[in-house]
Order: C-alpha cells, then structure tokens, then sequence
C-alpha cells in the first residue's frame, strides 16, 4: 500500500484503521483476537491507526475516559512502533452513546485538561509521542483557538507531532488553523453522510489539511453484511438511520450494492473508492478509517485503494444520500456533529 500525505507533512499510509471497532462499542471482542487483527492491519500495510482516549469499556466507579482502547493498542506499539503512526484523540469526558454520562460535562478543552489528557495518552499507549493528536470535540465553554493553543504547546514540547481536528465547523478550522498547523480534520464522510462537503471539506482544501473520514461504510451498514439483530444490542441500533429506519434505508443498500456488482467489487470497496474519488474531485488528501474485527475483511478494505470507479458509477453513488432517511447523530444535541453549528 503506497503512502499518503495529509496536511502539514504528515504522512500515512492510504487506508487506516479504525481501532475503536475492536472495542465495546459495536460488540465486544477479547483483547488476544483485538490484538490479532491489529497486528493483520500493519501486515497488510495499514499502518495508520486511529484511536481515543474515550475509546473503551468504561470503568466501574471512576469518572473521565477509559482508556482501555489505548492500553489495547499500546500492546501493538511495544512491539511495531516503527511501523505504526499513531494517533489518538481527547476532548470527551464520559461515555458516548445517544445518553451520555449524567452529571458529567460532556467536553473539556481548557489547558489544564489539554495538558493532563496528553500525559494521560502517552502513558495508556506506552510511547514518548503522539503522531497525530485531535481535539475529539470543542469544549463550547473554551474557543477553539484557544484549546488548540494549548495542544500547540504540546508539539513544542515534543510530546506531539501533528494537530487534528474532529467534528469541527469551517470557521473553527480556519481559526485553529492560524494559531497552529491543522494536519487533518475526522469527521463522518460517507455515501450517506455528506454534510461536511458543504463548508469543511472546502475549508480543508483552502487551508491544505487532509481528511480522515470516520464510519466510511455508514458504521457498517452500507456494507450489506449486517442484520437487523446484529445492530440491536449496540450504538448503531439506538440511531435513527440504523434503528427505526433501517428498511427504509434499505433502498441506499440496493444502489450500493448494483453498482458493486457492476464493477465486480464488494459493497465495503465500492464505498471507500468513492471516498478516495470524491477527495480527489474536491482536492483534499483522504485517509478513510474503517474499522473490523476481522482479518478478512481487512484484506477486503485494503484493496479498495486500487478500485476505479468510472463516471456512470460515481454519479449513481452519489445518488445514494438523496435516498436516505435520519441523521447522522448519535446523541439529540444537534450541536454534537459539526453541521448543527455551522
């Protein structure tokens, strides 16, 4: 897998991993089999691997993040940290989920926590730096400008190498971006998730910053791989488009699916090489970060970096979101994702 670059020289490979699969959120998995399939993504040249410090089965009796997707993943950089560009994510205080913790303040950016949560990283991970440290939500009691000022201060001192940015509007990219380099924004870009084409995505191109879509396969869904039982017990059940809608959403599934079939690739390749095509027509870099628990599907993601869709396939796909029914939220507060403040 050739390599990738994303805003201000970071490279990655062209494809990552979305490590947050492999832990409770969409079903659980051992850490022998996580650590597995970890170590399959790097085989197969997925070297970019994403994760955050919320990412995790909570702790009984303790507030703030888990951490315990960090700690899963530090047992891969103990032994492959030359191979791996790690990145990793703070700004979230408690569970996700469409509740939330009760009582707990949702998000934090101000220096103080800026400070403790990097140290906190590092310390779960068992490295000496971050490769690519996000905001993973802006604290709306602290200006964004203002945060990034403290994760600035991190790169200085040397304990950070590159600043994300995730779910965040174009005006708070542009004044993150004059206090500090931007090397990328994550915020959900899929065939069914295209908000962030309207003012972020521009944005990016303007300032030179990559994209690292999350959920690129509509957190499985456009895959054609999932039932309506699977989907029940987790995150992906409680929203609209995968819950209540999910027959109606049926009809996005059945175009995805033909023009797989089309072009002789699977739903899940079909998907990501429109991501790829679509940075392309809008001049930004991008690094999709699906996520799996197995091996196989792995292989199946990976070569969708030499997938080619012809003309007559991107505009039928890009059909696909005037086929959708619901949001993309997770929680009711519409200014979670970055389209409810724009």
């Amino acid at each position: 897998m050739q390599t990738i670059t994303l805003g201000d020289g970071l490279e990655t490979s062209e494809l990552g991993f979305g490590a947050m699969a492999v832990t409770h959120v969409y079903g659980g998995t051992d850490d022998d089999s996580a650590l597995s399939v970890l170590n399959a993504a790097i085989d197969a040249g997925i070297t970019f691997i994403d994760t955050a410090d919320v990412y995790g089965a909570p702790t009984p009796g303790t507030d703030g993040p888990a951490g315990t997707n960090e700690q899963l993943v530090a047992r891969l950089l103990a032994d492959r940290r030359e191979d791996v560009t790690i990145a990793t994510k703070f700004g979230i205080t408690g569970r996700i989920g469409p509740d939330g913790d009760v009582g707990v303040k949702r998000t934090r950016g101000d220096a103080e926590y800026v400070r403790h949560a990097c140290d906190a990283s590092l310390r779960r991970l068992g490295t000496e730096v971050i490769d690519l440290w996000y905001l993973h939500r802006r604290d709306p009691d602290v200006p964004v400008d203002e945060t990034v000022e403290s994760m600035a201060e991190m790169v200085t001192a040397g304990k950070v190498r590159h600043l994300g940015l995730s779910e965040v509007t174009a005006t708070e990219l542009r004044a993150a971006h004059a206090v500090h380099p931007i090397a990328a924004v994550q915020s959900e870009w899929s065939l069914w998730s295209r908000d962030v084409e309207n003012q972020v995505v521009p944005a990016c191109a303007e300032l030179g910053v990559g994209f690292v879509p999350y959920s690129p396969l509509g957190r499985g869904f456009l895959t054609g791989t999932l039932t309506r039982d699977q989907v029940s017990a987790d995150v992906r059940g409680q929203t609209a488009r995968i819950g209540e809608q999910w027959d109606a959403n049926q009809r996005a599934l059945e175009v995805v699916s033909g023009v797989a079939r089309r072009i002789g690739a699977t739903n899940a390749q079909t998907a990501l090489a429109w991501l790829y095509a679509s940075g392309r027509r809008s001049g930004v870099p991008v690094v999709p970060i699906p996520g799996t628990r197995s091996a196989a599907r792995l292989s199946e993601n990976a070569a969708a970096v030499d997938v080619t869709l012809d003309d007559d396939a991107l505009a039928t796909l890009d059909s696909v979101v005037e086929t959708v029914t619901g949001g993309r939220n997770i929680v009711d507060d519409p200014t979670w994702i970055s389209s409810g403040r724009e």
